[in-house]
């Protein structure tokens, strides 16, 4: 691939619904441009952006591919677009976040026979957060029961003002042959490669594309005051001039232009690939914000970055790829600069320098050699050992990081349990390579089980198959278990005391406790209060640390015992007989005694639970809370029209609440959660979570 120049260059994110065709336009769009001989079907896995077999399974895409391909525009000059094809499925909006981090242009696609659902609102919401500029692409028109009309009426409806149709349909379903320019006045008609030639509007057509042309060249021009003075003075502005004034509204995100099309029957494709290209801003239009001069992971100072060929080289890590074959594949964006192979860079966050051994340019799973890659442009390189997913490398001396987006919370876990041996040997190299190429997984040893833990369970699913094929780790998994804890139910006192003769030294201690509870959250302390040397100074360590082992060990439930005030007052000791194991055991003994002699209660933990869902959903959430035992603290209502609930809930009730509230939802509903506190759980369930005996 020829070598673009940065303002020559349109990286595009392709998101949306799952489903809608994102993957199958990206096709389109690659073999209109002459880069594949034909285009390839997601259900037999021929694609070129889908290349896992996990994808090719479950037809659906899992992770941001990379598709560049060049493209003459109708104004004359040649692009390089690259394209980012998103997934759509709820479990990986991470995947999402890392194409938006490093894309000019979003294309929301949407359904010409489903319409606005669930995941396109949630890519709308993304890339306005991303301070993206969209694009909407209405596809499937030559479906049955496409309907672009429906879907603008519903576009606008959702997403307010600001949505510019640039066409309408000629023709819909099996009769779809075309499209209407509204910019201007013309009828397109495809032939069966997918190339358009001019043909006048049908009557049933014109009528409307004439009034829609008015509307929209009113709404235009209404964003620059020059214009809409002459228009206002009855001067009609050309196609020309419409475009131009339409790109400058599209970079300030003011308007978003709606197209339409097929492809699979390749209508519309080439004209989106025109307006990518003159409309898409270019990576020198979008300044990226970046912190320079930082130390490590914290400091330094915000700038915003602009692409620049001549200046010193600035490169973002947004995704990791474990290539069976090179290894660890890392596809970065160039922010500024000019990075060359062999050239080394260091780590704005590890100061790890690493060293680029060879470039190339991705395309699914075919790789290009390159021996540069400019700013603004979309390369990769295998081997960065020491920059995972989110690093940003700059030369020595100038370090900086991209402001990336913020982490994602994973609410669903699983606990691991290797299959074999060597599988157990394995699982701690093989989990980190695997949280490297998808950082919206996380790990975390909790006890004794290690546990994974992802966005929903098609995430950890799809996780364990790479874990299985990429690394050769196979793994069962089985329920997290909750941090229950026990702490005494009222003051006891006790005596631990070990007595044992057998010939020659023997074990001798008596250590008498009083045993307290303590306030919720304070912790265990433990206060010596021997007088008389009853017990020898150098024995209360020991004394000490027996109470701290028998806490640990758990408590007559057989969880680990908090808050708890821990006096030894008194005991006795013998020259010869004792010693610190002999007291160390005492103290347990006692421990255990006082315990059982008071009882405990048992406790659970208790999460802060902070959720966001569309206002007519707010009492079916409320009452589903309610039902899980949640305390609700407050409501907020948010400027767009969605509540926040916050509510205090048993984290034993969470465990599958993230497929729990999609389904109450429809996949609008969000949440975040945190530990908050212990708090007694009710004598009434307490039998369903005893440790068995």
């Amino acid at each position: 691939m020829d070598q673009a120049s940065t303002p020559r260059i349109r990286t595009v994110a392709l998101v949306g619904h799952s489903g809608v065709g994102k993957t199958t336009l990206a096709e389109a769009l690659l073999h209109r441009a002459g880069v594949i001989p034909r285009q390839g079907r997601v259900e037999d896995g021929t694609t070129v952006c889908d290349t896992e077999p996990e994808e090719h399974r479950r037809h659906i895409s899992l992770s941001p591919a990379v598709a560049p391909f060049p493209w003459t525009a109708s104004d004359g000059e040649t692009y390089k677009v690259n394209l980012l094809d998103c997934p759509g499925y709820a479990d990986f909006a991470g995947g999402v976040d890392a194409a938006l981090a490093v894309a000019d242009l979003a294309v929301v696609v949407v359904s010409a026979v489903d319409g606005v659902e669930v995941g396109t609102e949630t890519v709308w919401q993304q890339c306005a957060e991303a301070g993206i500029p969209r694009l909407v692409f209405v596809t499937k028109e030559d479906k049955p029961r496409a309907d672009f009309h429906r879907v603008l009426d519903q576009l606008r409806a959702t997403f307010g003002a600001g949505l510019v149709p640039l066409e309408l349909p000629l023709g819909e379903e099996d009769r779809l042959r075309g499209v209407a320019d509204v910019l201007s006045d013309e009828g397109l008609a495809y032939d069966a490669d997918g190339r358009h030639h001019t043909e006048a509007l049908p009557d049933d057509v014109a009528e409307e594309e004439h009034r829609l042309h008015d509307e929209v060249a009113e709404e235009i021009v209404s964003g620059d005051d020059e214009q809409l003075e002459r228009y206002l003075s009855g001067e009609v502005p050309t196609a020309a001039e419409l475009e131009r004034a339409l790109v400058h509204e599209v970079r300030d995100g003011l308007a978003f232009p709606v197209l339409l099309g097929s492809a699979v029957t390749g209508v519309g494709v080439d004209r989106l690939a025109d307006y990518l290209c003159e409309l898409g801003p270019s990576p020198a239009d979008r300044p990226v914000p970046v912190v320079v001069g930082a130390s490590g992971a914290s400091g330094g100072t915000r700038v915003d970055v602009v692409a620049d060929p001549g200046a010193d080289p600035l490169m973002h890590v947004f995704r990791t790829v474990a290539d069976p074959f090179v290894g660890q594949v890392s596809v970065f964006k160039v922010i500024t600069g000019t990075v060359r192979a062999e050239e080394r860079l260091v780590n704005g966050t590890t100061g790890a320098e690493e060293r680029l051994h060879g470039l190339f340019f991705l395309r699914g799973k075919e790789h290009e050699p390159t021996a540069s890659v400019v700013a603004g442009d979309i390369g990769a390189v295998a081997k960065l050992a020491g920059s995972p997913t989110g690093s940003t490398l700059s030369r020595r001396g100038t370090p900086a990081r991209v402001a990336g987006p913020p982490p994602r919370s994973t609410p669903y876990a699983l606990a691991l349990r290797p299959v074999t041996q060597a599988d157990d040997d394995k699982l701690s190299s093989a989990l980190q390579r695997l949280v490297g190429e998808d950082p919206t997984l996380a790990i975390d040893r909790s006890g004794a089980q290690t546990v994974l833990r992802g966005a929903g369970d098609t995430h950890l699913a799809v996780a364990l198959e790479r874990l299985a094929r990429k690394f050769g780790v196979n793994v069962t998994t089985e329920p997290v278990r909750i941090a229950y804890r026990e702490t005494i139910a009222a003051p006891a006192e006790a005596e631990g005391k070990l007595k044992k003769q057998s010939g020659g030294h023997g074990q001798f201690a008596v250590v008498q406790l009083r045993v307290s509870p303590a306030g919720p959250g304070e912790g265990t302390s433990f206060v010596d209060s021997v007088v008389g040397g009853a017990i020898p100074r150098n024995y209360i360590p020991a004394v000490e640390r027996g109470v701290t082992e028998a806490m640990a060990a758990g408590g007559p439930h057989g969880f680990p015992v908090v808050d708890v005030r821990v006096e030894c007052y008194d005991g006795k000791y013998h020259s010869v007989d004792s010693s610190d194991m002999a007291f160390r055991t005492a103290a347990a003994h006692g421990l255990r005694e006082a315990l059982a002699k008071a009882g405990t209660v048992v406790l659970e933990p208790v999460q802060r639970v902070r959720v966001v869902v569309p206002g007519a959903l707010q009492g079916d959430v409320l009452g589903d809370l309610s039902s899980r035992r949640g305390r609700i603290v407050g409501t907020t209502a948010l400027p767009d029209g969605r509540h926040e609930i916050e509510a205090m809930v048993p984290e034993g009730e969470l465990t599958r609440y993230v497929l729990d509230l999609r389904s109450l939802t429809g996949g609008r509903g969000t949440f975040t959660a945190e530990h908050d506190h212990y708090d007694a759980i009710p004598a009434h369930l307490l039998q369903r979570i005893l440790v068995p005996a």
